[in-house]
């Protein structure tokens, strides 16, 4: 149903015409995307803990600690204010009702090891304490971008096979992944860390087959989609949103991440990479989303 100030619909036409981005869409996205960036960042630093792989001075986990959870945040506070955005938290109405969803207490609990970590962060990084705490919180993370996922988009698109939901787990993993990994290298080169997990190199190699891997199973997921529409679909295809998009979340980033091996504006062009990937993912999930509640019913 259109809302009141709407201005662009999410439709395909009979003729296979362009799936358009709903300007609410795209707000809505951004906030999910920034959520789902922030738990894979929290994965990713509580894995690198649990291995005793991050950086050894004091108080350093608690940069990305914090960066995570002001991710985290921004849809949560959203939730709050009930805005039109996001007037749900994973299917929680904050305001009107007091009872949170299963989804949200997976959520909000994953903000306990999180706790625990910043409480064991300014001390040893090798106490086995704050190494089980980090194993807690890649944990939890996990659980978190698994077991809220099918939640979310099925009360968005109810029309969504086993097939297709069973592919949105893995790419919630792989795009929080990616998009968490390119914030966390932001927060190293920022504390001079460009050192860790075997030098500048291995991050710039790392990022990249993240950046791959995220292609190729988004590639997957829109193929499966499109196969769903009956007649032509080049149009649907070659949307120039969708080449945006991929500019914005591979092209950008991976040409960012290399010239950091050349460049000493390493933590300029980190912030390019991981603000330009999260616009692109934002753009692309947007056009995806709006297209599955127009997919027809399987048969």
């Amino acid at each position: 149903m259109k809302q009141p100030g709407d201005t662009e619909q999410s439709t395909i036409g009979a003729d296979g015409g362009p799936i358009l981005a709903h300007p609410l869409r795209v707000g809505s996205m951004l906030l999910q995307v920034l959520g789902f960036t922030g738990y894979g960042l929290w994965m990713l630093l509580g894995l690198a803990l649990a291995m005793g792989i991050y950086s050894p001075g004091r108080g350093d986990a608690l940069v990305p600690l914090t960066l995570g959870g002001a991710l985290i945040s921004f849809g949560l506070v959203a939730a709050c204010l009930r805005t039109r955005w996001t007037p749900t938290w994973h299917g929680w109405r904050i305001v009107e009702s007091q009872l949170p969803t299963r989804e949200a207490l997976i959520a909000l609990a994953t903000f306990l090891p999180m706790l625990a970590v910043a409480g064991l962060a300014r001390g040893n990084d090798a106490f086995w304490a704050t190494r089980l705490a980090g194993a807690a919180l890649a944990l939890c993370s996990l659980a978190t971008l698994i077991l809220t996922t099918r939640g979310d988009i099925l009360d968005r698109a109810p029309n969504v096979d086993s097939r297709m939901a069973a592919q949105l787990p893995l790419s919630r993993v792989v795009s929080a992944t990616y998009a968490g990994g390119l914030w966390l290298w932001v927060c190293v080169t920022g504390q001079d860390g460009g050192g860790l997990f075997g030098g500048t190199l291995s991050w710039v190699v790392g990022l990249l087959l993240l950046g791959l891997l995220r292609g190729l199973v988004e590639g997957m997921r829109w193929q499966t989609l499109l196969a769903r529409f009956p007649g032509p679909r080049a149009r649907l295809e070659l949307q120039p949103r969708r080449y945006l998009a991929a500019a914005l979340a591979y092209a950008v980033p991976s040409t960012a991440l290399l010239l950091t091996s050349f460049s000493e504006g390493r933590v300029f062009l980190s912030v390019v990479a991981a603000a330009s990937c999260t616009l692109g993912l934002c753009i692309e999930l947007s056009l995806y989303d709006g297209a599955l509640p127009t997919i027809p019913p399987s048969r």
